[in-house]
């Protein structure tokens, strides 16, 4: 952060993007996986979190503002099968937002921070999850995945990457704590 401050004048904008996936039952899960999910996905957010505060707390005294965009997932707010460990780190970054928006809203760090809480999207890691079927078993899995989403495909990095772009504008200068949903309507169903 120290350098960060020094070449560019402080710390304006931090995304805890950082994501590991772990599909598989619950009695498959070893502790071990278990705590590396965590680890990147709710323990690096917590350091990111930590460390940004007070260094977008010093920049913003004069600037006008900070903001912290944690990326979590649907699966996050409403649980997936065989994701115990994604869901509850997503989940968790979920609610560890709200609590450090609330605390530095409270002690008027001038530091929003908000969560993004994507569907599916067309990355590597989806790939990765189905990368184990031959070519028609992966054409019928992301046909499966595409079904349930009601507007009718996979999401785009684009499209997170608009949300995050918008949480970092001062268009967004009013929300902190909140959950910015971009999953094609796949939580509007259940």
């Amino acid at each position: 952060m120290v350098a960060i401050q020094e070449h560019f004048g402080g710390l304006h904008v931090l995304v805890n993007g950082a994501g590991i996936e772990l599909v598989r039952k619950i009695e498959d899960t070893s502790l071990a996986d278990f705590r590396k999910v965590m680890a990147v996905n709710l323990d690096g957010v917590f350091l990111g979190i930590k460390y940004a505060i007070p260094a977008m707390r010093d920049t913003q005294q004069s600037m006008g503002g900070g903001s912290i965009i944690n990326i979590s997932s649907v699966a996050g707010i409403q649980g997936h099968m065989r994701q115990i460990a994604y869901a509850g780190s997503k989940g968790g970054v979920r609610l560890m937002t709200k609590a450090a928006a609330a605390e530095a809203a409270q002690y008027g760090y001038n530091v929003r921070i908000n969560s993004v809480h994507p569907g599916t999207i067309e990355t590597p890691m989806v790939q990765g999850m189905i990368a184990h079927r031959d070519e028609e078993g992966q054409k019928a899995a992301l046909e499966k995945i595409r079904q349930m989403h009601p507007i009718g495909r996979l999401g785009q990095p684009i499209d997170i990457a608009n949300a995050i772009l918008f949480l970092a504008s001062d268009a967004s200068s009013f929300m902190t704590g909140s959950e910015v949903i971009v999953d094609g309507g796949m939580t509007a169903t259940g």
